[in-house]
This record gives C-alpha cells, sequence and structure tokens, in this order.
C-alpha cells in the first residue's frame, strides 16, 4: 500500500503504520538535554544561551571562521546572529578582523576570555561523553562517531564538514 500525502503534504506513512524508533528518539531528547543542560547552567551565570554557546564553540575552534561560513553552519539568519555575535564582541570574548584579501570579510576570533569560558564549556560536556564511553572499546565509539555523522542531514555534511574542517571528513 502506497503512502498517501498527510495534510501538512508529507508522504510518510501514518504512525501506527511504521516501526517508530521511540527509543532512540527519546534517549536522543535526554542526552542532548543532559549533555547541553551541564553548559546551560554556567552560561545563565553571564547572560548567555545555547546561541551564545554554539558561536563562541566554533570561533574558537576554527580562528578565523568567516560570518558567512557560521552562518551555514548554525542554520541561522544573518539577524539571529547579529545579536548573539555583538554581545559577544561587546563583552569580549570574541574579536572581528576583516579579511586581508576581501576588505568586505568579517572573519571571527575567541578572545583569551572567549577560549577560557569554551574550555569550562568543553570540560563539562567531555566529562559527561567521558562517563558515558567508559567499559565502551575503541571500535565501540568509532561506532558512535559513525552514527553520529549519519544523523548529519544527507545534503549537508559535505558543506557543513568543509567549512568547519577545511575538508577532512573527521575530526578527533
Amino acid at each position: 500500500m502506497a503512502a498517501q500525502p498527510d495534510s501538512r503534504g508529507s508522504d510518510h506513512p501514518p504512525a501506527a503504520a511504521r516501526d517508530l524508533r521511540w527509543d532512540i528518539i527519546e534517549l536522543l531528547f535526554f542526552a542532548y538535554r543532559d549533555f547541553v543542560g551541564d553548559a546551560d547552567q554556567e552560561l545563565e551565570a553571564f547572560g548567555f544561551g545555547r546561541a551564545h554557546h554554539r558561536v563562541i564553540h566554533f570561533v574558537t575552534r576554527y580562528p578565523g571562521l568567516k560570518v558567512a561560513d557560521l552562518l551555514d553552519v548554525l542554520r541561522i539568519t544573518k539577524q539571529s546572529l547579529g545579536r548573539v555575535l555583538k554581545q559577544l564582541l561587546d563583552e569580549g570574548y570574541i574579536v572581528q578582523k576583516t579579511g586581508n584579501n576581501d576588505r568586505r570579510q568579517r572573519l571571527l576570533y575567541a578572545t583569551l576570555k572567549g577560549e577560557a569560558l569554551v574550555g569550562k564549556l568543553a570540560g563539562l560536556q567531555t566529562d559527561r561523553i567521558n562517563r558515558a564511553i567508559t567499559g565502551i572499546d575503541p571500535a565501540g565509539v568509532e561506532t558512535v562517531r559513525t552514527f553520529l555523522r549519519a544523523m548529519i542531514d544527507r545534503d549537508d555534511p559535505d558543506k557543513v564538514l568543509e567549512a568547519i574542517f577545511g575538508g577532512r571528513k573527521t575530526r578527533e
């Protein structure tokens, strides 16, 4: 029996007709909640939220990241980024420089203050990851990486990974 489009135009069969992965869906929901929750508590003291965390994370990890690439990676509007970026710039967590070859480019760099914040947040998240993978052998950890990479939209990985990793498809 072919699936009929629903009222939203989706051609997925009704939920009752499919085997839904409630186990994985709920595990991902709670894992994400707690993974970002560790950082959320720390960020709250600075008046920052998850958007600030994502911006400062990628700027710290990839110095000289172009604003245009950051917009692509985060999939947010220029307006949304502008508000968050202004606060991070004003409070001294990020600096913005013009490109050497193209003066229209806006390149972002974390300050020492920004790097310290990202280090603290990444430490909290690394602790959670390390607790979760305790007892898992290296092959199992690679399976986790493979699974997470596969969760990225099929049309997007090359663009995102190229923007982030400069063309490398994996990152330790």
